[in-house]
């Protein structure tokens, strides 16, 4: 599966709105719709699942949507980082940077937009929320939880799964409505948990490579 991710994403450099659309279905796309006719915003929960590029050009291939902001790391070889953002950028996708996205979102707010987070990322033992993921102890990013309580942002998860080769489905659901209304990491555990389903039933669709538990949990000096 590694290998075909990597041909399907290169071959996302060239895919047209049209053959994106062939390639990837899309349920549950009304419940984004009704989002942008309310001219709510969102943020979009995934993970390293399935082919995620290609699920963030099959969003913006789609009329009618909030506005596609996804969050990237730049990278430290300038070629291949413009590559990269080219790639992600030419069906209408835009990003904001990880070290900005915070300040980006509230400068933001008066847009109406879907910001895409991957929540399987390895953070900062020391700035990690801790929960049980797959039977490991493992950090998990806050900020999924803390922006999206700021801003009153729903919390909308797109699974990504593969019916044969090269072709992809979406599904959206909407997993927290009313973000403000939540008690202290249960927006971090809601999604968490729904990710780790994913992974269960899907374990060969995960990116089991990029060091999920290289994190100790930090001890506590009494």
């Amino acid at each position: 599966w590694f290998c075909d991710l990597t041909l399907e994403t290169i071959k996302t450099l060239t895919l047209s709105p049209a053959a994106v659309r062939k390639r990837v279905s899309f349920e549950g796309v009304g419940i984004l719709r009704s989002y942008a006719e309310q001219k709510q915003s969102v943020v979009l929960v995934l993970g390293h699942f399935g082919n995620w590029e290609l699920a963030g050009a099959r969003y913006s291939a789609e009329p009618g949507l909030p506005q596609l902001y996804v969050i990237y790391h730049p990278l430290q070889n300038k070629w291949f980082d413009r590559l990269v953002y080219h790639m992600r950028t030419r069906h209408g996708t835009r990003l904001y940077t990880m070290r900005e996205t915070s300040r980006s979102m509230l400068r933001d707010r008066h847009l109406n937009t879907a910001t895409a987070f991957i929540a399987d990322q390895t953070p900062s033992p020391e700035r990690a929320y801790w929960m049980t993921f797959l039977n490991q102890d493992t950090p998990v990013f806050q900020g999924t939880e803390s922006l999206s309580k700021k801003l009153g942002y729903p919390v909308v998860y797109i699974s990504i799964t593969r019916p044969r080769r090269g072709y992809y489905h979406l599904q959206v659901e909407t997993l927290v409505a009313d973000p403000k209304s939540t008690a202290e990491g249960e927006i971090t555990e809601i999604h968490t948990r729904r990710l780790e389903r994913d992974i269960i039933n899907y374990p060969h669709l995960w990116l089991w490579t990029h060091r999920r538990w290289k994190h100790q949990r930090p001890t506590t000096n009494e």
